[in-house]
C-alpha cells in the first residue's frame, strides 16, 4: 500500500481538496451495499461523524473485503470527492485497503442498540460507541475550559497531595494507604495498629479533598485552584456517587460568601458556554439520542441568573409544598440535610432555574465554615442544578483561630496532625472562601447522561474495580 500521510476524519470532512488522494485510518462502524459497490462508514474518534468510503467490489481481492467487518481497524487510500449522499459533503473513492486489525463476529459491539449496563460490562470497548465518544470528547473540552477559565482570571493551578494524613470532611470514609503486611499487623499495648513501621510512619489515606492544603496556597498566592482525583470509601450505589472522581477546588484570599457565589456562577456558565461553542456536533448527537431537552437546558442556564436562597426560606418552600399535597420520600424540617429530591424540587418545580442555597445549619456542615451572627447557621453555599441536585459545595472559611479551635473541640475532631492548617489562622490570617465542583457532575449536566458511571472512562464503585 502506498505510503501517504494520514488525515484525521474530522479534517477530511472539512476539506474541499476534491480530486486529491488522502489516507484515513480508523475503525469500521458499518459496511453495507451490493455485489457491485460497498459503503464503509469509518470513524477514528476525532469526531462523532463518520467518513463514507465507496468501494467498487470488482477492484479488490475478495479476501480483503470479507475482513472489513464491524469493529475492524483499516487503512484506506482514496480520492476525495464531493458526496451525493445526504448528511455529508465529501466521501472517499477507495483505491487501496489494508486491514490493520481484523475483528471477528464475536465482537460485542455489533450494529444494534446496547443498554448502558451492557456497555459498562464492556468498558474496555464502550469508548468506541458514538455515545461514549461524544461524552469523552466533551469531558476533554470541559477540562480545557476549567484550566482556561482559571488561567484567564489570574488563578494558579495548585497540586495538592493524593496521599494525606488529614480527613478534610471529618467523615472518616477514606481509603487507607499502607505498605504493611495485612496478614501480620503489629499492634501496641492497647491492641491498636502500630503504624511506626509503615511507609509514612503514620496512618495515611487517599484524599477526600484538596481544600485544606488549597487554603495554604490561597494565603500565599492569592487565588488557586486544584483539579485532580479524589476518593470516598462510601458504600453508595447511586447514579450520583463514585469512589474515585475528579474535583475542582478554587480557593481565594479576601473573597467573602457573596464573592464565592459570584465566582461559582460565572465559572459554571463559562464551562457551559465553552461546551455549546466547541462541542456542537457531540451535543447535537446527545440531544437527539440521549436527552431531547439537553440543548435547551444548557442555553437556559446561560440565560438566567441563579436564585440565591437562604436555607431557612428553602425549608419554608418545601414545607408549603407538602401542605399543598406534594409527596417527598424523605422528611423536611429545619436542620435536615436536604436530599436530592428536595434540591431538585426547588430547582425544577419551584424556581425553574439553578439555585444557590446559603446559610445552612452549622450541625450539617463542616468545621471550617464561618459562623453567621445568629450562632446557628454558617456561610455555606451549595449550587443546585436541574436533574443533578448539588453540583457545587462551598463556603466562606472561618479565619479566626479561637473560633476555629472552639468548633474543632465542639466536634471532637482529632487535630494532632493538623497543626499546619491551624498555623494559617495564627500567622497572617485573612478572610477567604472556596468551593468544590465534582467534575463528573458537571459532565453529567453538560452531556445529559443519567448515570455518573457513564461520564468517567473506568468507574470505581463498590465491588467494581474492573479495567
Amino acid at each position: 500500500m502506498e505510503k501517504i500521510s494520514r488525515t484525521k476524519v474530522i479534517d477530511v470532512l472539512k476539506s474541499t481538496a476534491y480530486g486529491s488522494i488522502v489516507n484515513v485510518k480508523g475503525w469500521v462502524r458499518t459496511r453495507r451495499g451490493s455485489k457491485v459497490v460497498n459503503f464503509i462508514a469509518l470513524n477514528d474518534g476525532s469526531t462523532i461523524k463518520n467518513v463514507q468510503i465507496v468501494v467498487e467490489i470488482d477492484k479488490f481481492d475478495e479476501d480483503i473485503i470479507k475482513d472489513v467487518t464491524t469493529g475492524a481497524c483499516i487503512s484506506i487510500n482514496g480520492e476525495l470527492v464531493q458526496s451525493q449522499g445526504k448528511g455529508q459533503t465529501v466521501e472517499i473513492q477507495c483505491r487501496e485497503i489494508e486491514v490493520l486489525g481484523p475483528c471477528g463476529a464475536d465482537y460485542p459491539l455489533q450494529k444494534k442498540g446496547h443498554s448502558m449496563e451492557f456497555l459498562r460490562e464492556h468498558a474496555n470497548l464502550r469508548l468506541r460507541t458514538n455515545t461514549f465518544g461524544a461524552v469523552f470528547r466533551i469531558r476533554h473540552n470541559m477540562a480545557m475550559a476549567v484550566h482556561s477559565y482559571f488561567h484567564e482570571h489570574g488563578f494558579f493551578y495548585f497540586n495538592t497531595p493524593l496521599i494525606t494524613a488529614s480527613d478534610c470532611e471529618g467523615a472518616g470514609q477514606m481509603f487507607q494507604v499502607t505498605t504493611k503486611n495485612l496478614y501480620d499487623l503489629k499492634k501496641d499495648a492497647d491492641g491498636k495498629i502500630d503504624y511506626s513501621d509503615d511507609f509514612f510512619g503514620k496512618m495515611t489515606s487517599l484524599t477526600v479533598s484538596g481544600q485544606l492544603e488549597g487554603e495554604l496556597g490561597a494565603t500565599a498566592l492569592g487565588a488557586i485552584y486544584t483539579f485532580g482525583p479524589t476518593f470516598r470509601a462510601e458504600n453508595s450505589n447511586t447514579p450520583r456517587h463514585l469512589a474515585e472522581f475528579w474535583m475542582i477546588e478554587p480557593e481565594v484570599a479576601f473573597n467573602d460568601i457573596t464573592d464565592n457565589m459570584d465566582l461559582a456562577e460565572d465559572f459554571i456558565k463559562y464551562c457551559v458556554k465553552w461546551a455549546i461553542e466547541k462541542c456542537q456536533d457531540d451535543l447535537e448527537f446527545l440531544n437527539n439520542m440521549i436527552d431531547k431537552t439537553l440543548l435547551d437546558r444548557l442555553h437556559f442556564v446561560l440565560e438566567h441568573d441563579f436564585v440565591r436562597l437562604p436555607y431557612t426560606e428553602g425549608i419554608n418552600i418545601l414545607e408549603d409544598a407538602i401542605k399543598k399535597g406534594h409527596k417527598f420520600e424523605f422528611p423536611v424540617y429545619w436542620g435536615v440535610d436536604l436530599a436530592s429530591e428536595h434540591e431538585r424540587f426547588l430547582v425544577e418545580e419551584h424556581f425553574k432555574r439553578p439555585v444557590i442555597l446559603t446559610d445552612y445549619p452549622k450541625e450539617i456542615k463542616a468545621f471550617y465554615m464561618k459562623m453567621n451572627e445568629d450562632g446557628k447557621t454558617v456561610r455555606a453555599m451549595d449550587v443546585l442544578f436541574p436533574q443533578i441536585g448539588e453540583i457545587i459545595g462551598g463556603s466562606e472559611r472561618e479565619e479566626n483561630y479561637d473560633k476555629l479551635i472552639g468548633r474543632i473541640k465542639e466536634l471532637n475532631i482529632p487535630m494532632k496532625d493538623m497543626w499546619w492548617y491551624l498555623d494559617t489562622r495564627k500567622w497572617g490570617s485573612c478572610p477567604h472562601s472556596g468551593f468544590g465542583l465534582g467534575f463528573e457532575r458537571l459532565i453529567l449536566f453538560v452531556t445529559g447522561m443519567q448515570n455518573i458511571r457513564d461520564v468517567i472512562p473506568f468507574p470505581r464503585t463498590p465491588n467494581t474495580a474492573e479495567f
